[in-house]
């Protein structure tokens, strides 16, 4: 695997928890434009972000936005990635001016079909939990064999109830590009917790030197 696995803490809803999310280390913040309990306001991401050092990347995580939406969240210049959730036609993706993700949850074999349909459209693919109509941060792991046997290229990012339990087991297992955090830091939604977000980070860090 490459030598360092990019982390992502996603669901930001607090400056305190953004301030010390880019101390500890992470690489990119997400915020959550949908309708969540962890949702923010465009106004709310802009005080957020601010005074953020350069090179943390701000992903916008929308589902499904009507094109009026994803204008104002363009037109913000707050972000560097959009990550789409819902049932987005390629088309919408494929014009949007930042680098897009397109998240796709699992929880059968067949959920992987999907990939077809944004292959060579997106720059990156975040495989996550399907729990009902959930988008993300439903705290809970997909069946990691599925992408095994799907023989998926590494540079993806993987979620879906990512913590200190089970993050060794998880670089282990499919060598992701990158991993998103969120639900399992949490002591309630939208809310981090420190001691768990540092436990993590440690734990990926500390995989990666043995495995480099």
């Amino acid at each position: 695997m490459s030598s360092r696995v990019m982390i992502k803490l996603c669901g930001m809803t607090l400056k305190r928890n953004v301030d010390f999310a880019v101390e500890s280390g992470v690489d990119a913040l997400g915020f959550i434009l949908a309708k969540s309990p962890r949702q923010i306001t465009l106004a709310q991401a802009k005080e957020l972000t601010k005074d953020l050092p350069p090179f943390i990347n701000r992903v916008a995580v929308v589902v499904n936005p009507q094109d009026n939406e994803l204008e104002k969240i363009l037109a913000s210049r707050l972000f560097d990635y959009i990550q789409f959730h819902g049932d987005e036609s390629p088309l919408l993706i494929e014009k949007t001016p930042l680098k897009t993700i397109k998240a796709i949850s699992i929880n059968e074999a067949q959920d992987l079909d999907r990939l077809k349909r944004y292959k060579n459209i997106v720059d990156y693919f975040l495989f996550d939990t399907k729990i009902a109509e959930q988008i993300g941060g439903t705290g809970q792991s997909f069946d990691w064999s599925l992408l095994k046997d799907k023989a998926v290229k590494n540079n993806f990012i993987l979620a879906g109830g990512l913590g200190p339990q089970n993050i060794e087991l998880a670089l282990k297992t499919l060598e992701p590009a990158a991993v998103d955090l969120n639900s399992q830091l949490e002591s309630s939604p939208g809310i981090k917790n420190e001691v768990l977000i540092n436990k993590t980070i440690a734990k990926i860090r500390a995989f990666e030197k043995n495995n480099h």
